[in-house]
């Protein structure tokens, strides 16, 4: 790997280097984690700190309403933390009629949020600080207000026409009427009071107080199932992670409902195969969507809570499994395995670590965009819209039904090495993560790219059978080179502009750490 490689894709960013360091997509989020850090917090801590101000200056990917999963590398042991919420109880096929898919609005996509959860949960195993002084940042910013970012005010308008019916959205995210513009300032009192409440309770004001009884209340008044004995009932899951060895290294994830299992295949499935010498070559990148193709296909058939998947995921990683299944890739020719076209989604992605050897890759999503679009305003919260990953299919393992997990595409990553911590990463952004997770891992591991060369390279998004888009410096010679292989190339294809995703990485190189954050959106990588 060659840290002197500078402007490789033309962004003027390098790679940062520290003793500790913070990525993410937005700084004021970068800036809690950093403080926490000097407080003396772990890496732990400074997750929190930072996914708490995300939930306030990055409304249009996450919220209070929000899921969340992490990985956690503790100095010895990686843990896995699963803190997506369930179906409300009076969640049936029946309750959705004649309908062929769960909406995307409204109160019947909103499952019960887990990320204040996730927090609490994180805490209480691995913290170092008190939970409340974690919150300290996310409440100045909420109250104060804050400058919108670019990407971020972009994102506010793009959603704007979706929710325009919605009186809660407009009421609490469109100030005088409008989305604001980058630099305006914004605030949210109401999420300053909720991060109040969740500071001094240890998060039991969400789940059993009055925040918990304010949602219930505006559930049942617009038609909702959300009940206190959802919300109370609601439980974290400490996990063990599933794994890949690709390419000299493990690459971990957390098991379903999640798709972390698409890259594991993926991956499976490209150490098995020629890739070449160059990463943004044809043959690479055809054989890369001819993987991460079939591990799509694999993960939309049986992937759902685990606790109702009709075959294990083991099963789907077993050696023999998949040396069947590359003999399926045909280096010259596209294949049309039968996938379905996936949402545009919403999400951010964290990665920390300490001078002490603590690492973490941290995700929260409200799934598309602002989720639901039915808002808490009392307390500024965002409902999350993850029941739209439930199937109305009764043949699917993934079919909706009381107390259970949707599907989820959110997923925290890492690398180990000689079972030794190599990397924190992930990337946001609804179908592209797993895809994302598997280039991005190629592009470090087999191709030795840099931490920032390789989050800045640009990157594709398979779309459903055939059909690819490409990033705009992929398009022209490559583009006809892999049309001619049968590749369908479609990038005016929904959410393509910001279907790309939003990575960050911390590597460990040595006794410091190598840290990228992606350009592609408002944020940085900070070290100390």
């Amino acid at each position: 790997m060659n840290f002197e490689e500078r402007e490789l894709y033309r962004t003027g960013r390098s790679t940062n280097f520290g003793h500790a360091a913070v990525a993410t997509s937005e700084p004021l989020a970068v800036q809690a984690g950093i403080n926490v850090l000097r407080k003396g917090g772990n890496a732990v801590d400074a997750a929190i700190a930072t996914a708490a101000v995300l939930t306030v200056t990055e409304p249009v990917s996450n919220g209070l309403g929000s899921d969340a999963f992490a990985l956690i590398w503790d100095g010895d042991t990686l843990h896995g933390l699963n803190a997506s919420g369930r179906a409300p109880a009076g969640w049936t096929p029946e309750r959705y009629g004649d309908a062929t898919a769960i909406p995307i609005n409204g109160w019947d996509a909103a499952t019960v949020p887990g990320a204040v959860s996730a927090w609490k949960a994180l805490s209480d195993k691995f913290g170092a600080l008190s939970f409340g002084d974690l919150l300290t940042d996310a409440i100045r910013i909420a109250r104060e207000g804050y400058g919108v970012g670019p990407v971020t005010a972009i994102s506010w308008a793009n959603q704007v026409q979706r929710f325009k019916d919605s009186a809660s959205w407009r009421e609490t995210f469109l100030p005088g009427g409008n989305a604001p513009k980058a630099g305006q300032l914004f605030k949210m009192p109401g999420a300053a009071d909720a991060l109040e409440l969740i500071a001094v309770s240890g998060g039991d004001a969400f789940y059993h107080g009055v925040i918990a009884e304010e949602i219930v209340r505006q559930s049942k008044a617009e038609g909702g199932a959300i009940s206190m004995d959802d919300l109370a009932g609601h439980t974290v899951d400490w996990v063990d992670p599933i794994a890949m060895d690709a390419f000299g290294v493990t690459t971990h994830e957390i098991p379903p409902n999640g798709q972390g299992i698409t890259a594991l295949i993926a991956l499976g499935l490209l150490d098995r195969l020629d890739l070449g010498d160059d990463p943004d070559g044809v043959r690479a990148l055809h054989l890369e969507l001819e993987a991460v193709k079939l591990a799509m296909a694999d993960t939309a058939a049986h992937v759902a809570d685990l606790a109702h998947m009709r075959i294990s995921a083991a099963d789907l990683l077993d050696p023999a499994y998949l040396d069947e299944r590359v003999k399926l890739i045909d280096p010259d020719k596209a294949a049309d395995p039968v996938t379905g076209i996936q949402q545009p989604g919403g999400t951010i992605l964290l990665t920390t670590a300490d001078r002490d050897g603590m690492m973490v890759s941290f995700i929260q999503s409200n799934y598309m965009g602002f989720g639901s679009g039915c808002v808490v305003n009392k307390y500024g919260i965002s409902m999350q819209n993850r029941g739209a990953g439930f199937s109305l299919d009764r043949k699917s393992p993934n079919i909706v039904a009381p107390g259970k997990r949707p599907f989820h595409t959110i997923i925290p990553g890492f690398v180990t090495k000689d079972a030794g911590p190599l990397m924190a990463f992930g990337m946001m952004g609804g179908p592209i993560q797993a895809q994302g997770h598997a280039q991005l891992v190629t592009r470090m591991i087999r191709f030795g790219q840099p931490v920032q060369a390789a989050i800045d390279a640009p990157r594709f998004r398979c779309l459903g059978g055939r059909k690819v888009a490409l990033e705009a410096s992929l398009q022209g010679e490559t583009q006809a080179a892999l049309a001619a292989m049968g590749h369908e190339i479609q990038n005016d294809a929904p959410g393509v502009a910001f279907g790309f995703g939003g990575a960050q990485a911390i590597m460990r190189v040595g006794d410091l750490y190598a840290a990228g954050s992606d350009t592609r959106k408002d944020g940085y990588a900070a070290v100390l």
